[in-house]
Order: structure tokens, then C-alpha cells, then sequence
């Protein structure tokens, strides 16, 4: 039974794999990155993105790893179903990204957008743990909601960590950023699970809605503005 599905996902990996070989390319540095090797993390501000970028893993990956699971134990609906719903919001939340990134291009910053966004979800996980908890109708279409929401920053962290880096430490910058958000993401699904039991979706939820208002407090909006970052019409966060 689960042939099936460990087969599509290799195929689709290895068909990601050749897309990469064939059309990605390097871009040529300019003279002045080349020689710009100053530490970047002598400022507070990568810093506080990598923390923000963290603390919002950790809605994503509650709602990614059980919404599932609440969908067919808490509304009894059938796995197929709950699935392909899903899916389709897997998908908004791929547009989501991408309008994320064409709002920052329009606004000139990536800070203020991500700010916003991470508010929202913070918000929205709350009316989740309230919708949960009265057992509203409408808990699933809120689900659905912060299924959204809850990845529509992750362009706009990535971009602005590569912008605030520079040629020469984006790689690096871009690895501490992928190693904090994985521990989260890897932290997530066990400890969540250890409570839902005890103590519920709606309490879970609530609790969960607090990272996402923490990650706002600590996204460097000022910082940003001050720094005076390039352009990001020159970089396009809605193609992270």
C-alpha cells in the first residue's frame, strides 16, 4: 500500500533533480561582492530573521503534520477526502508565496510583509483553537485558512537573508536558516503529538498561535529600512 506513493514522490524528486541540472545557473558576481567578505552577523539582523523564520515553522508544520488527523478524527471525515481538500490547499498556499513575494516587490521591503503575515497566522490560529473548541462548522474552513497563511512567509524570509548576506555569505547565511527552521520543523510533529493527547486541538492551537506573535515582535522592520537593502525588484521574492 504505500509503494504507490513513496514511488511518486521519488519520481517527482528525481524530475525536480533534472529540472535543476538543466536550467539552473549561477549568476556572475559583480567586482564588489567579490570582495566584500565582512561578517554580516556582526548586526543583530540575520539573526532575528533566522529566530522569526523559526518560531513561524512551527504553525506550518502543526497544521501540516494534523490537519489531516483532525480533519478524520475530530469531523469524521474520510482520509481521500480530507486529502485532496488538502491539496488544493497545499496549492493556495504555493500562491500565497508567490503573492507574499509581489506585495514585498511592490512595498520595496521584505520585513514589513512578513511582519504582517506572521500576525495574521498568529491570529488565525487563535480563531482556530476557538472554532475548535466550540466545534464550529466553520473550524475546517479556518483550517484551511491557516494552512495558507502559515507558509506565506517563507520566500520573504529566504530572500531577505540572501539580500542582507551578500554574494559572498549568502551560502552560508542560507544554511544557518534551513539548519534553525529544520530543527523546528523537526521538533514540531513529535512534541505537538505528546500533547494533543492530553490536552487537545483547541488548547493546542492556542498555544501554537503564540510563536507566530513572537516571530512578529522580532522580524527587524526598522533594521531593514535602515540597512538599505537593494531594491527587491531586483531579486523577486514571489520566485523564492
Amino acid at each position: 500500500m504505500a509503494a504507490p506513493p513513496l514511488l511518486f514522490l521519488g519520481a517527482f524528486c528525481l524530475a525536480a533533480a533534472g529540472l535543476v541540472a538543466l536550467t539552473v545557473r549561477d549568476p556572475p558576481r559583480r567586482e564588489h561582492e567579490r570582495g566584500d567578505r565582512r561578517s554580516p552577523y556582526r548586526e543583530p539582523m540575520l539573526w532575528r530573521i533566522h529566530a522569526a523564520s523559526s518560531l513561524l515553522v512551527v504553525p506550518q508544520f502543526t497544521v501540516a503534520t494534523f490537519a489531516l488527523v483532525f480533519l478524520v478524527d475530530s469531523r469524521g471525515w474520510h482520509a481521500a477526502q480530507a486529502g485532496r481538500v488538502l491539496a488544493a490547499a497545499a496549492l493556495c498556499g504555493a500562491a500565497a508565496r508567490l503573492g507574499a513575494g509581489f506585495w514585498s516587490d511592490q512595498v520595496g521591503r521584505r520585513m514589513g510583509p512578513m511582519r504582517s503575515l506572521a500576525v495574521a497566522t498568529g491570529l488565525i490560529m487563535l480563531a482556530l483553537a476557538a472554532a475548535a473548541a466550540s466545534a464550529s462548522p466553520l473550524a475546517v474552513a479556518v483550517l484551511l485558512v491557516a494552512a495558507v497563511l502559515a507558509v506565506s512567509t517563507n520566500g520573504l524570509a529566504f530572500t531577505a537573508v540572501a539580500e542582507r548576506a551578500g554574494s559572498s555569505w549568502a551560502g552560508r547565511a542560507l544554511g544557518i536558516q534551513n539548519t534553525a527552521q529544520n530543527a523546528f520543523a523537526a521538533a514540531t510533529p513529535p512534541v505537538i503529538a505528546a500533547v494533543i493527547g492530553p490536552a487537545g486541538y483547541p488548547a493546542v492551537f492556542a498555544v501554537v498561535a503564540v510563536f507566530p506573535l513572537l516571530a512578529a515582535t522580532l522580524v527587524p522592520v526598522a533594521a531593514e529600512r535602515a540597512a538599505g537593502l537593494p531594491r527587491p525588484t531586483q531579486t523577486g521574492a514571489g520566485r523564492s
